[in-house]
């Protein structure tokens, strides 16, 4: 027996892992290198996006508020309304800074900067 193939907006974590983050003209400007959930509400905190560097080295890391990143349906990436001078000018942490002691002050800061809601 056949079960139809029904979309759906469930997406499994490991799926989201290095998909890229385009602008709105389509250019790749990083990509998800984890996704922080908050264990006690479990709402997702904000997605950590890696940014500049070569082979890990250098590399900066992006809180942005999960709000902002829109799927595209057309390659299964994500877009987002920032342009690559703005994500470089963004807050950006070492992954350990992003959670140790809750990390709040870093994710407050992201919050604040791209003037978007806490989760």
């Amino acid at each position: 027996m056949s079960t139809a193939n029904v979309d759906t907006a469930a997406i499994p974590v490991k799926k989201v892992l290095d998909k890229k983050i385009k602008d709105l003209s389509g250019d790749t400007i990083g990509e998800v290198e984890d996704i922080v959930l908050d264990k006690f509400s479990n709402n997702i905190m904000f997605a950590v996006v890696g940014f500049g560097g070569f082979l890990g080295i250098g590399e900066k890391y992006h809180p942005i508020p999960w709000s902002l990143l829109s799927y595209d349906d057309s390659d299964g990436n994500y877009i987002i309304n920032v342009s690559r001078d703005q994500l470089q000018a963004a807050p950006a942490y070492s992954i350990d800074e992003l959670t140790e002691e809750d990390g709040e002050k870093y994710r407050l800061k992201a919050f604040e900067f791209y003037k978007n809601a806490r989760y």
